[in-house]
């Protein structure tokens, strides 16, 4: 299964009109289980819930959706859309980091609903799935009385979500050495390039994530450390050079995370790193 995604659209941070979801992520808009599945699957109809939630100030702001080889599946596949407050009366600038929701489901079998807080860091407009402790992922099967666990879960991690915002702040006041940014680096190229025995057979180097993208990523803090590997394994384009089976260079570049579930798993984990981080140094 290959992602469609449109990156112009999901880093946009104005509220998206039905129509251009519908446009992006056709799958948001159905009311019915793919014809796959059996009587005890409940649809869980995505627009609804977004209607809901507008109501009560959050709107979306970005969307992208699997693309899936089977045909009529496209119209119930996976998605995932990006939710934020924006009628609060604040105003958002260069380095500001903002709470988010993150919705995901799915009507043909692919995913269960899935609701997360995340940050979304103006600066790189890069969404960073955070998984605290105290915030775990909701999850609804789609079997059951799905309604009522939707709606439960929903407020559960709205009420919980602007925690996260506390972990820029503290994590801004934790300097790491140059060590101490090599570990980092290390387990981070590891989650980003190792295989299931945990190794990773790959030219490009953990020192490359640690190479900051702009100006003002220049600095050891765990959150700007943090900010820049993360950057650095979702984003992709770092350049390396292998050998083929003849043993000539060949230049590579790693590439952008793009499909859902992998880009939720990787900043998850990155997230749990940088916590373990900010647990030691404590």
């Amino acid at each position: 299964m290959t992602i469609c995604t449109d990156t112009a659209r999901f880093d946009h941070a104005r509220a998206m009109r039905e129509e251009e979801m519908r446009r992006i992520a056709p799958s948001i808009f159905a009311l019915t289980a793919h014809e796959s599945r059996s009587d005890r699957f409940q649809p869980i109809p995505t627009i609804e819930i977004l209607r809901a939630l507008t109501k009560e100030g959050f709107v979306p702001v970005g969307a992208k959706q699997s693309r899936s080889r089977i045909e009529g599946k496209a119209e119930f596949t996976k998605h995932l859309i990006r939710l934020r407050r924006i009628d609060d009366g604040q105003s958002y600038s260069v380095g500001d980091n903002v709470c988010e929701i993150l919705l995901k489901n799915a009507n043909d079998g692919t995913s269960a609903y899935e609701l997360m807080a995340g940050l979304f860091r103006v600066r790189c407009m890069n969404s960073l799935v955070a998984h605290l402790g105290t915030i775990e992922a909701i999850k609804v099967r789609h079997s059951g009385d799905v309604a009522a666990k939707v709606i439960e879960g929903t407020y559960r991690v709205l009420n919980e979500a602007d925690k996260v915002l506390a972990a820029p702040q503290d994590w801004s006041s934790i300097h790491l050495n140059r060590d101490e940014q090599a570990i980092f680096a290390d387990a981070a190229h590891l989650l980003r390039f190792g295989d299931a025995e945990g190794e990773a057979h790959t030219p490009i180097k953990p020192a490359q994530l640690l190479i900051p993208r702009r100006y003002d990523d220049r600095a050891d803090d765990l959150w700007t450390v943090f900010n820049a590997v993360q950057e650095n394994c979702i984003k992709g384009g770092l350049r390396g050079v292998s050998r083929d089976k003849h043993g000539r260079p060949r230049r590579i570049k790693s590439r952008a995370v793009n499909g859902i579930d992998q880009d939720i798993r990787l900043n998850k984990a990155l997230w749990t790193l940088s916590q373990k981080m900010a647990e030691l140094k404590a």
